[in-house]
């Protein structure tokens, strides 16, 4: 439903774009018809007041002739030469009543339409303009709004189409590849598993068991590919649990001796739950802190990973190092994709963590300002 809401606005502004055109044409056609009747009419009645010889035939022609141009619905007023309202006032709005302040302030209204007519025996005739005008001069400005609006949403349409038609060939991609993935895997702890039954010391079964935590790790990584464009899962997941597996990972896969590296888990008080997709958490964590260790290569440092259970539920987990940091004229652009401070990186790690965070769970990550080092924070609902 969500991808048929552009769709559904654009249909619904070319409607009424070609409702409001339609409406407008009609009401200058019947405008037009009764003006050029009206016109037509007093045409008549002038050269029957020139024909007829009968005593105020002319007289009677001119009020009729005032009474049609009244009949036009254009807004009248006349004053003397200082300004003064006189009686012969037409088409004025209901409220101004008899008020000669009202009258004089609708004054200065009409002389901002038009320029007053001047007459040394009348006096100044202002006027305004006639509902027609008024709608000619609103009609289409909401038309080229809407025309233009239009025009977006339909370019946001096609490039969001083109966007979702890429997702779809990507999507396909990586769960292809995790099938691939699938027999190498199964092969590998099968040989993992025999070399464990005949290693006899004790340096061999520790590779044996570090090779087979990689395994896992290996078939965790291919379930997240097989994850990308679907539905994300709403499962409970342990965050605690979640980000202490994280941490003992790169525990024992960061430097110990020369430019050591440390990563430290901060528990929350009590353990809890949240509602969310593990492998995708997992994967969103799993970069943050692979960029904390790539920050500290060569210099050494800690990483401090924290939860903490939020009152109104949901958790607040924060990856903090105390490397170089970010410089502040990137930290802007860090979540871009293709984005990377890094000779060799690739710019999409920290854009899939926020998109598994905040599109695929509804939560927010973002740079919090430090001054030293980077720290991320992550709120999950």
């Amino acid at each position: 439903m969500r991808r048929r809401i552009p769709e559904l606005v654009v249909g619904l502004l070319l409607i009424i774009l070609l409702s409001s055109f339609v409406m407008l044409t009609r009401r200058v056609v019947q405008d037009l018809r009764l003006e050029a009747k009206r016109s037509s009419t007093m045409y008549a009645r002038v050269f029957r007041a020139i024909s007829d010889t009968t005593e105020g035939a002319s007289t009677q022609a001119l009020l009729d002739l005032s009474k049609s141009i009244a009949d036009q619905g254009v807004p009248l007023i006349i004053t003397d030469l200082k300004g003064k309202p006189t009686g012969a006032s037409r088409n004025l709005p209901k409220e101004l009543g008899d008020d000669e302040e009202l009258i004089r302030a609708y004054v200065r209204e009409l002389d901002r339409e038009n320029v007053p007519v001047t007459d040394s025996l009348v006096g100044r005739i202002h006027y305004g303009n006639t509902p027609l005008v008024k709608w000619l001069s609103i009609i289409p400005a909401l038309q080229a709004v809407s025309a233009f609006v239009l025009l977006m949403a339909g370019v946001y349409i096609v490039r969001t189409r083109g966007n979702a038609e890429r997702e779809r060939v990507w999507a396909g991609m990586a769960r292809e590849s995790a099938h691939q993935l699938g027999t190498p895997l199964s092969s590998l702890a099968g040989w993992v598993e025999l070399l464990d039954e005949r290693s006899t010391d004790d340096a061999t079964k520790k590779a044996v068991a570090n090779m087979n935590a990689d395994l896992v790790r290996l078939d965790r990584v291919a379930h997240r590919f097989e994850r990308i464009g679907r539905e994300p899962r709403r499962d409970k997941v342990d965050a605690p649990a979640l980000v202490t597996r994280i941490g003992d990972y790169f525990r024992a896969r960061v430097p110990t001796l020369n430019h050591a590296v440390t990563v430290d888990v901060v528990p929350p008080d009590e353990p809890f739950t949240i509602l969310g997709d593990a492998v995708l958490l997992e994967w969103a964590m799993e970069v943050l802190v692979k960029n904390a260790v790539d920050a500290l290569a060569g210099r050494g440092g800690k990483i401090t990973i924290a939860t903490v259970h939020r009152p109104e539920g949901g958790a607040r987990i924060t990856v903090t190092d105390d490397g170089p940091g970010i410089p502040r004229e990137l930290r802007g652009r860090i979540f871009e994709p293709g984005f990377s401070t890094k000779t060799s990186g690739w710019g999409i790690g920290l854009a899939l963590a926020r998109r598994i965070v905040e599109e695929n769970h509804d939560g927010k990550l973002r740079l919090l300002p430090t001054d030293r080092g980077a720290s991320f924070e992550i709120i999950l609902p």
